[in-house]
């Protein structure tokens, strides 16, 4: 049996201070995640420092923005009528993320730290991984790989990432609230991730230590289309094979303003710049949806287990934009 330690913080400048000072610590807020990777032996931590009990619960219009605190669950989240009304996409990636238990648990600033889903880093019996033993390797390359990621990887590794509320932060430009030991910084969330291909063993730029507190989500206008499509094995709780998220502004037939991020394809929340290049000023046709999607997924890096996201991918996107444009095929 392996020790542990558990401590209850009473405030977000102690939760921090007990992480810092341990490298073996780790915070515990819904766990819905973090305990699967204890009980695989993938996670080891010595000191569990619980933040459930802190004041970060709150979600608070403020302007154009929503403010959403770190410990909000995903389930009050999505019901929330100001995200339902400015941003039924954000509503939706989190509807499509998790089962109702899991919503119920799982904390808004635990969603966006997802670990990768990549069977061979949740396997440690597995010798071959450059997220667990940097330059050892990565198994996924030549194994079976259906699941992985096609944007921001390398022969290093093709891990994808798993959070569907992220894919549509991304898009929506939010803004991550962190709590260090140096003070309090924010952080965009479309900066805030490290792709596989710049550094498999971090996945984001937090250090040791650093809590998030908080999500600052922009509001897109009142009446402003947006949507999310989520392409899965199976209808009930399944992570995603391809997906996408995407607001747009159609005006006189043309596209005025475009917002578009992918899931299930990338090592971190994709956006789509180049397809919102491509959809801007343009007309709201299949044609140009179909020249977008084509933009994504440009410099896609498959083996063959992953090829087939290529295609899919640029399907998911081109029917996401004609139904939040509502162009008929």
């Amino acid at each position: 049996m392996r020790a542990l330690e558990y401590v209850r913080a009473a405030d977000a400048a102690e939760a921090v201070e007990l992480v810092s000072g341990d490298p073996r610590a780790a915070f515990l807020a819904g766990g819905t995640t973090q305990l699967d990777l204890m009980k695989d032996g993938v996670l080891n931590p010595g000191l569990l420092v619980d933040i459930t009990r802190l004041p970060l619960r709150g979600i608070e219009p403020q302007g154009e923005v929503l403010q959403v605190g770190a410990l909000v669950t995903m389930e009050e989240l999505a019901a929330d009528p100001v995200l339902a009304q400015r941003a039924p996409v954000v509503r939706e990636a989190l509807l499509a993320g998790a089962s109702t238990q899991l919503r119920n648990m799982a904390t808004i600033g635990g969603n966006l730290l997802q670990r990768p889903r990549c069977r061979y880093f949740r396997d440690p019996a597995v010798p071959r991984c450059n997220k667990r033993e940097p330059g050892s390797g990565c198994a996924a390359v030549d194994g079976t790989a259906r699941m992985h990621a096609i944007l921001g990887v390398s022969e290093r590794c093709i891990a994808v990432h798993a959070s569907d509320l992220a894919v549509a932060l991304v898009a929506l430009d939010a803004v991550v609230q962190v709590q260090g030991l140096s003070g309090r910084r924010e952080v965009p969330l479309t900066e805030f991730y490290r792709t596989a291909a710049q550094s498999p063993e971090s996945e984001n730029v937090l250090a040791h230590g650093e809590l998030i507190t908080g999500v600052e989500v922009p509001l897109p206008p009142a009446g402003t289309p947006s949507g999310y499509l989520k392409v899965r094995d199976r209808a009930s709780y399944e992570f995603a094979l391809t997906s996408a998220a995407v607001a747009l502004v159609v005006s006189g037939g043309v596209i005025r303003h475009a917002r578009v991020g992918l899931g299930g394809v990338a090592s971190a929340p994709w956006r789509a710049r180049d397809a919102e290049r491509e959809l801007r000023d343009a007309p709201a046709t299949l044609d140009t949806f179909r020249r977008a999607a084509a933009r994504a997924v440009e410099g896609a890096w498959t083996v063959p287990g992953t090829a087939f996201k290529v295609e899919l991918a640029q399907r998911t996107l081109v029917r996401a934009l004609r139904t939040v444009a509502g162009v008929a095929a």
